[in-house]
């Protein structure tokens, strides 16, 4: 039987480093740590070689390389996830390629036309065999798992309500910054007749101890465009993002006022200055995050019912949360246990799996049972 191999692009960066610690408790596998720099992907194998259950091998792998198909045949990784974000405004040659190399593929996108849009690509997965999916992630992976849960038994879905609020002493990468900024004060998806705009406006949300009350916001994701569609009753959907200081938060919600009135075209382009003000900050507040995610609908009797089901990492653990789906896919890809063909990943995974890919880490749930 070939060796199950796992190519990690951008294994050695903010969230990579993360999934390939998650991957390295696979046995009989090889986790192979991908990146254009091969010192920096060679540091992280040093690093996490002892104790590991999988064999850790460092490459040089160039997303934007026109022999980056050879290069995949050469290296024969029976799945790719792609963790070098972000992927706002990015082009699918990364899954294409994969695909012509016979290779399964999984990102950790959480732009909305991205991950929506990786569905053009199902024929060609379905003719190479392989399984292609973007949003292996909090959203919309791990959120289209806990509305599939919290829905289950629901004649008709209204209303869904997501919020994600990490620590301030939590680690964040650039490529997030970069992400987020780009639709600051940019017109989101909306279900209602209301103008939504991103980081524009805020709410508070009370989430368990030791959290507590956080600001959410509005943010673009791809829950906005997917789960209208796939829930009975076309719920609207909202998706709030939150900043653990209120005065970081007003921050953003400054930055999205200047953007909506013409002031800033595009906050994206100054996300490493604006990284560097919040990092002087950075030993404040807690190492506390949640996310929430809130479903009301109609129970078989016609009843209203309101479920809610929420997450808390404590410890620093909190950037785990958007590895677990990618570590779950890897796991059913070794097992066989998915089909052929490019879709956003909602609904190929369920809670139990992000539950067993959370164990070790300092991460809780409840919610509806």
């Amino acid at each position: 039987m070939p060796e199950f191999r796992v190519l990690v692009l951008g294994g050695y960066g903010f969230f990579g480093r993360r999934l390939v610690k998650r991957l390295s408790r696979l046995s009989g596998s090889r986790i192979q740590v991908a990146g254009r720099s091969l010192a920096a992907a060679q540091a992280l194998v040093q690093e996490l070689q002892q104790g590991t259950r999988a064999r850790l091998e460092a490459v040089t792998v160039d997303a934007q390389d026109p022999g980056l198909e050879s290069t995949l045949r050469r290296l024969a990784p029976t799945v790719m996830v792609n963790a070098s974000g972000p992927f706002q405004g990015a082009d699918y040659r990364l899954p294409a390629a994969c695909i012509r190399a016979g290779v399964h593929y999984a990102d950790l996108a959480d732009g909305r036309d991205y991950v929506t849009g990786i569905d053009g690509l199902h024929e060609a997965a379905l003719a190479a065999g392989v399984t292609v999916t973007s949003g292996a992630s909090s959203v919309p992976a791990l959120s289209g798992a806990a509305v599939d849960f919290l829905a289950k038994d629901l004649s008709c879905v209204q209303a869904i309500d997501v919020g994600i609020s990490p620590g301030n002493r939590t680690e964040r990468g650039l490529s997030t910054v970069r992400g987020i900024l780009t639709y600051c004060g940019k017109p989101l998806p909306a279900g209602g007749s209301a103008k939504v705009f991103g980081w524009t406006g805020a709410r508070r949300r009370a989430y368990p101890s030791p959290v507590g009350t956080r600001l959410l916001s509005p943010c673009d994701v791809p829950d906005l465009t997917l789960f209208p569609l796939r829930y009975s009753g076309a719920p609207e959907v909202r998706f709030g993002a939150g900043l653990e200081l209120e005065f970081l938060h007003r921050g953003m919600n400054l930055l999205a006022w200047m953007a909506r009135r013409g002031l800033v075209r595009d906050w994206s382009r100054h996300a490493t200055l604006l990284k560097r003000a919040a990092d002087l900050f950075k030993t404040w507040g807690s190492d506390a995050g949640a996310m929430h995610v809130q479903v009301q609908g109609l129970d078989r009797t016609g009843s209203k019912v309101t479920r809610t089901w929420q997450l808390v990492a404590t410890e620093g653990h909190g950037p785990f949360v958007p590895t677990l789906a990618a570590a779950a896919f890897v796991r059913k890809i070794q097992a066989g246990a998915l089909q052929p063909g490019a879709s956003a990943c909602v609904g190929i995974l369920d809670l139990e799996d992000f539950m067993r890919e959370m164990q070790g880490l300092a991460i809780r749930t409840e919610g509806f049972a």
